[in-house]
């Protein structure tokens, strides 16, 4: 594929702007270097791998990531047998650690298999050498003390060493006979031994040896008899200390040069990785979205827009070319936008080839081009095209002989430059040929005779780019399907060109050139029309998606609670049957046991059975957390009719009567799936059927004494009867937590009277509690003393 479309289309920018982006500088090189995909599998799956890194940035954020360069060189010298430096080992410990980070990032969160998991199973970390890299060397000049034990103990005993040196040093510094002697009493350094520094004129006073003349001969550095056989000591430890370092490089050397065939595999997984990443980074600076990547010749770009233009200005297109039509003539005043939409689609398009995402509607599509034909000009502004005529020929001479089938082709002003009559021939003759050699073609003119031309022809296509005449301003909106007037004479008179003048000018318009005009302003209207009607249009749909959706979120919402709420009725209907089951056992057992009892008489028997199961009953209705409702009064009915629809006073349950009343007084009901037999004193009228009283004025009620008790749902409150005050706690700090999530205000807690420690222990618990805004004991009807009522924040 001939390069030069990066230059023109500006996508040089756009790939320099991603390399930016890049950590590692051979990533950077990569990318520059990365040749556009040449078939739609590629593109796609391309496409499919920046998506996916960009997916994940989303998700789990940046990658910790330290740029490293050359360092799959420095293994490949390890394996040849030369001895790594520290630097060298630090950039392996750096690649190393990468490696690490990377596939730490790609497993923050779950996910299915992505197109990117082949390199990220290439990585392989070994944390164990990177860890001992790490802290061996500490910087590329320092290695630690504790890289092993013999260089450990060698730094010991230099540390040692020169300690007993300073303090012969200090004593002879500090001796006041020898101290007249010394220029200075410090002391310092000389060739790596320790010295003093004595004045010229008594220099066989100090004995030694001296190392060092100062720059003006009146200093001599002397290192003194009593430290020399010590600084020769230290001398020998650290012909020791760099012997070991020079072992424990070339340990590391020899761990690294095992490595090299799955480094350099990892190390180049990481470079594509880095590519990937610095592509997805740059999508999140443009907006950009995945577009689908179409079979045949065609694309259909919607809401398009130049990546180059500030987001905040750039006004989006929606621009298709292959489907409906081949070529698509674009006409409209100067600095209309013309140029910037030929520029938007071809860019767009090249984007997707070198595995960009692009900045448009993610339902727009693409397809794979095999050559980009690009004639705008090498000085080419949004305001005018600085190209000569010739040169307009020579490029437009080369796009002849290279364009075929899967070839797109963008002109700019074509023809222009020369006789407007010969120049408007030359542009049809030139399109016409391109259309037979099977190019997909977009142009930009002002030429009267191409708008006719793509009127009349099959397969062209006119488009116009809006321009406001009020303002003197271009819109940037592209107008598929109508040719653009060049409002020449409008723009004219509004820059103050007398009228007379433009009246002349008009007089000089052919008969035909008048028509087109009248018919153009004609096409404008209606496009006006029929672009109110479209933005009501979507408007319309706008607000319905909008309320659709609000909709299925509170569908789901009330779903997700009825859920809750069942399991939570579930689980409690589950722990009711247990308690109940076990108190009847036990009941049952003591009730054998006074059967048996042989000492006492039938009746003391039975009196004792009623005395049981009166107090077992009292127990029971006091431990469970069943709501006892205080029924509100009504109106029993006196006879009911089977079929009749009645309602359950005590449960507000609707039924239906499916028997008269025994003589018990007992009518057998169904509501719902289950039959039962309930009292007819307990059946009343449902609502609809109450017939008003005192013609028609409701009968006033009697106010009732009882306090009722507020409703309420098996999701308010919880049952804590049974628990250690561990598991107490623990379950209403869950059962809160639950209830905040669904937006719950009130709570109720069951831990019964009895001693009053459980209670005493959740009411510390709850005052320091984050959610719990107050809490009380329940009054009457709610529990009293056996119930904890909680109000939440």
């Amino acid at each position: 594929m001939e390069k030069s479309y990066l230059k023109t289309l500006e996508l040089e920018k756009i790939l320099n702007r991603a390399a930016q982006l890049a950590v590692c500088p051979e990533a950077r090189t990569l990318l520059l270097e990365q040749d556009a995909f040449e078939t739609v599998e590629e593109v796609r799956y391309a496409l499919s791998q920046t998506d996916a890194i960009n997916t994940l940035l989303l998700k789990n954020g940046s990658p910790r990531f330290g740029g490293v360069q050359g360092v799959d060189k420095v293994v490949n010298r390890a394996l040849k047998g030369g001895i790594l430096s520290m630097a060298e080992l630090l950039e392996v410990a750096g690649a190393l650690r990468n490696f690490q980070n990377l596939v730490s990032w790609y497993h923050i969160t779950e996910h299915d298999m992505l197109p990117v998991d082949d390199l990220f199973y290439a990585l392989t970390p070994q944390p164990t050498l990177e860890k001992n890299i790490s802290s061996a060397i500490l910087s590329p000049e320092e290695m630690a003390d504790t890289a092993s034990n013999t260089l450990f103990e060698i730094r010991r005993k230099i540390r040692a060493m020169e300690n007993s040196i300073r303090d012969k040093l200090d004593a002879i510094i500090k001796n006041s006979t020898t101290n007249k002697f010394l220029q200075d009493a410090v002391v310092s350094l000389r060739n790596g031994r320790f010295v003093v520094p004595v004045k010229a004129e008594y220099r066989g006073e100090v004995g030694g040896v001296i190392h060092d003349v100062s720059s003006s001969g009146s200093t001599v550095f002397v290192e003194p008899t009593a430290v020399v056989e010590a600084n020769a000591k230290i001398m020998q430890l650290r012909s020791q200390e760099k012997s070991e370092i020079e072992r424990i490089l070339a340990a590391f050397t020899d761990q690294v040069a095992s490595i090299e065939p799955v480094f350099n595999f990892s190390y180049q997984a990481m470079l594509n990785i880095d590519v990937l990443l610095a592509k997805a980074r740059l999508a999140l600076e443009q907006q950009a979205y995945m577009p689908q990547v179409a079979d045949g010749m065609w694309f259909d770009l919607k809401k398009a827009r130049h990546p180059l233009i500030d987001k905040d200005k750039v006004v989006p297109v929606d621009v298709a070319l292959g489907k409906e039509y081949d070529t698509l003539v674009i006409t409209g005043p100067n600095t209309g936008g013309k140029t910037v939409t030929l520029k938007t689609a071809g860019l767009l398009c090249a984007m997707a080839q070198h595995g960009l995402l692009i900045p448009a509607h993610e339902q727009s599509t693409v397809c794979v081009f095999s050559e980009y034909l690009v004639d705008i000009g090498d000085e080419q502004s949004i305001e005018q095209s600085l190209s000569t005529f010739s040169g307009h020929m020579k490029k437009i001479t080369g796009i002849l002989d290279n364009a075929y089938k899967n070839t797109l082709v963008l002109l700019d002003e074509l023809g222009a430059g020369t006789d407007p009559a010969e120049g408007a021939a030359l542009a049809v003759s030139i399109i016409e040929q391109l259309r037979i050699q099977g190019a997909l073609i977009m142009a930009t003119t002002h030429y009267s005779e191409m708008k006719v031309f793509a009127l009349e022809t099959p397969g062209v296509m006119n488009a116009s780019c809006e321009f406001d005449v009020e303002s003197l301003r271009p819109t940037y909106k592209l107008s598929v399907g109508v040719p653009g007037k060049s409002n020449a004479f409008l723009i004219s008179e509004k820059l103050g060109v007398p009228p007379r003048v433009i009246q002349r000018a008009q007089t000089h318009l052919t008969n035909d050139d008048k028509r087109l005009d009248s018919v153009l302003a004609q096409l404008d209207d209606l496009k006006l029309q029929l672009k109110a009607s479209q933005d009501e249009v979507e408007k319309a749909k706008a607000e319905a998606e909008h309320k659709l959706e609000s909709a299925r979120k509170k569908y789901d919402a009330l779903v997700k609670q009825g859920e809750t709420e069942l399991e939570a009725a579930r689980l409690k209907a589950r722990q009711m049957a247990q308690q109940v089951q076990d108190e009847a056992y036990r009941l049952t057992d003591e009730l054998r046991k006074l059967q048996k009892d042989e000492k006492t008489s039938a009746a003391q028997r039975a009196a004792r059975a009623r005395e049981i199961a009166r107090k077992e009953t009292e127990s029971l209705y006091g431990k469970t957390d069943v709501v006892h409702n205080v029924v509100k009064e009504f109106v029993p009915l006196k006879q009911v009719k089977v079929g009749q629809e009645v309602v359950i006073a005590d449960i507000e349950q609707t039924a239906t009567v499916m028997s008269l009343p025994d003589r018990n007084g007992l009518v057998e009901v169904r509501a719902g799936i289950l039959k039962t037999k309930v009292p007819l004193s307990n059946l009343k009228a449902p609502d609809k059927l109450k017939k008003p009283a005192n013609n028609g004025k409701p009968k006033p009620q009697p106010r009732s004494t009882t306090v009722q008790r507020v409703q309420r749902k098996a999701s308010m409150e919880i049952n804590l009867l049974g628990m250690t005050v561990e598991e107490a706690l623990m379950e209403t700090d869950q059962f809160i937590d639950h209830a905040v999530m669904n937006g719950q205000t009130m709570v109720y807690l069951i831990h019964g009277k009895g001693t009053g420690a459980l209670r005493k222990a959740i009411h510390a618990h709850l005052r320091g509690h984050r959610n719990v805004k107050s809490f009380r004991l329940g009054q009457y009807g709610e529990g009293e003393a056996g119930v904890t009522v909680v109000e939440l924040k």
